[in-house]
């Protein structure tokens, strides 16, 4: 097998089972017990290669050589979403994974505060809606305010 890694990487210091193994954990389609023997080796020592530092080294170096392959496709259709979906849900959930992406934003985001952002966009979507009718139907456009709170988010002291 040939497989794509960063000469001199950690992957490179393993031997040919420990690659496998690695190759075989990242497909995710067999169990441990069925990579252990993949690789002529017993499901406990597979587990104890897992705890080595240098095979968990090896296997993220692997992870993010074959996913680089992907990011700059998925950027792309990330921000195709951004920029031509009707729902704003989409549209924020696909901003948010940009910037999380590139260090913007926040992954573990508090979930109160994403529920608060949801809300809002939907309630920002019902108001474009009923802005929409009053136009076709020919209503006086009547402005409709509305205020929505969207709490602070704490800092690491609870402050």
């Amino acid at each position: 097998m040939v497989y794509k890694t960063l000469p001199n990487g950690a992957f490179e210091q393993l031997d040919k089972r420990r690659q496998k193994a690695i190759v075989m954990l990242f497909e995710d389609e067999l169990s441990d017990e069925q990579i252990a023997k993949a690789v002529n080796r017993s499901r406990t020592t597979l587990s104890t290669w897992k705890k080595e530092k240098v095979f968990q080294q090896a296997m993220q170096e692997y992870r993010h050589i074959v996913v680089d392959d992907f990011v700059p496709d998925a950027i792309k259709e990330l921000k195709k979403l951004v920029l031509s979906s009707k729902s704003d849900m989409v549209k924020f959930q696909s901003v948010m994974a940009i910037l999380n992406l590139s260090g913007y934003g926040t992954i573990e985001e508090n979930p109160e505060i994403t529920q608060a952002k949801i809300r809002k966009l939907t309630a920002e979507a019902d108001i474009a809606e009923v802005h929409a009718k009053r136009e076709l139907s020919g209503e006086q456009n009547s402005s409709i305010n509305v205020n929505i709170v969207i709490p602070e988010q704490e800092d690491n002291n609870g402050e």
